[in-house]
């Protein structure tokens, strides 16, 4: 539920920011919306103060929400390991005398799935 209404919040700062960066006049660019001919809604220093300040708010806000969104995902996620996956790799059962028992063939490996298939292949000792 939090998850939920934080990613709201975020995709609603997003939207602001991009709305308050194109509002911005542009240098020369000419990308800005708020820019452009002299006189009009949007103008003079005031404005122009009320918009950085505006944009330096949403992105502190946007980064906020960016990183509260990871660590809530990171508290939903179970911690893995390579080696509690189903087929991880073992270490070889050793022998009686000590010596490190041969590998056994078909054991599902890649090897085993990219030969063909037919009669297996006799191990030497």
């Amino acid at each position: 539920m939090l998850t939920t209404v934080l990613l709201v919040v975020h995709l609603m700062i997003a939207a602001a920011l991009v709305a308050v960066v194109l509002l911005q006049r542009s240098e020369g660019g000419a990308l800005g919306i708020g820019g452009g001919g002299s006189g009009g809604f949007l103008t003079g220093r005031g404005t122009a103060n009320l918009l950085t300040r505006s944009t330096a708010a949403l992105a502190a806000a946007f980064f906020t929400t960016s990183i509260l969104l990871s660590i809530l995902a990171q508290q939903n996620r179970a911690p893995t390991s390579a080696f509690d996956r189903p087929g991880a790799a073992t270490a070889p059962a050793a022998k009686k005398d000590g010596a490190p028992a041969p590998a056994e063939p078909g054991r599902g490996g890649i090897l085993d799935k990219l030969q063909p298939p037919g009669p297996a292949i006799p191990q030497t000792k």
